[in-house]
């Protein structure tokens, strides 16, 4: 079951949030430490309360939260856009516990996601992947998105 997130889910989210933490600094160890998730406990709580940001969990018949997608309305006012204002809706940040993978709990998050964008007339639903994320990559292919952009870096020593 797919629902919006609640603060009881917190603790479970942060859990999975730390399984990120470690999955891009195994990635990208010069960028990422891997010590702590970006959202502590009390922060996930105020997030879960905003207005224009959309956090539901995967639960499992125990309540119990098994997957999470995170995502944020950002609308830009740019004459550089045809659309004004621009409205997309951005996944700042998608997981699904290990034990739960393959079984189709990321693709209802994405199309939950996806839901939660046409109910908001936006544009569309973006998101940024690192490219150590192969999984992620494939995952986000084999559910039809395709790439808007592509970064490119130069480390500089």
């Amino acid at each position: 079951m797919i629902r919006k997130a609640q603060s009881k889910d917190a603790p479970r989210v942060h859990a999975l949030l730390e399984d990120i933490v470690k999955l891009h600094h195994k990635g990208r160890p010069d960028i990422f430490a891997g010590e702590s998730p970006k959202y502590d406990i009390p922060a996930l709580i105020e997030k879960f309360q905003k207005d224009n940001e959309y956090i539901f969990v995967s639960v499992d018949e125990n309540d119990c939260v098994n997957g999470y997608v995170m995502c944020i309305l950002e609308e830009k006012n740019d004459p550089f856009f045809t659309q004004r204002p621009y409205r997309t809706l951005y996944v700042d940040d998608l997981c699904v516990d290990k034990s739960a993978q393959k079984g189709g709990i990321g693709r209802a998050l994405m199309a939950r996601a996806v839901e939660q964008a046409r109910e908001l007339h936006c544009y569309n639903l973006d998101l940024n992947v690192w490219a150590c994320n192969e999984d992620a990559i494939r995952f986000y292919e084999k559910i039809g998105m395709q790439k808007q952009r592509q970064y490119m870096e130069f480390i500089l020593d």
